[in-house]
């Protein structure tokens, strides 16, 4: 009997695929799903998000699985289902590890800084970093512009 296993975390999905007999497999790895030569086949659907082909492995474990790591294209988001057929499972209740700010990569570093940064200034009652942004492109704006009356303008 073959059984299929999948984890998600935010780097990587990893998938156990357990078979009875040590087959000879073709498989074509796809940025959306895996085809392979194996009846029935390992994956029948679509995953249901982008993997990073270059970045994905495979190997043989003891003759009696094949392992999958499959490096996520998104890696915002948890993986509710393995492929669109799949039925969603719930990831609100997921507890994830705590990481460290600098396991991330240099992307996903900026936006959760960034994202901490608002957080603590909307606690404080202080513009997020947006609306600083904005506050000062206008500030500049006035500056330009000693001539106009800003006196009685209203800025969201």
């Amino acid at each position: 009997m073959n059984r299929l296993r999948f984890g998600s975390g935010l780097q990587k999905v990893s998938l156990n695929y357990e078979f009875k007999d040590s087959p000879i497999i073709n498989l074509v790895f796809k940025r959306n799903c895996i085809n392979s030569s194996q009846k029935p086949p390992i994956i029948d659907d679509d995953f249901q998000h982008e993997i990073k082909l270059e970045e994905s492995t495979w190997v043989i474990e003891d003759g009696k699985s094949l392992l999958f790591n499959l490096e996520k294209v998104n890696k915002m988001n948890w993986w509710g289902k393995l492929v669109n057929s799949d039925p969603e499972i719930s990831t609100k209740k997921i507890n994830p590890e705590p990481s460290k700010l600098s396991d991330l990569d240099g992307e996903t570093r900026g936006l959760v800084e960034k994202m901490m940064y608002d957080q603590r200034q909307k606690e404080l009652g202080l513009p997020t970093s947006d609306e600083q942004k904005k506050q000062d492109v206008i500030k500049k704006f006035m500056e330009q512009h000693p001539e106009m009356d800003f006196s009685k303008c209203k800025f969201n």
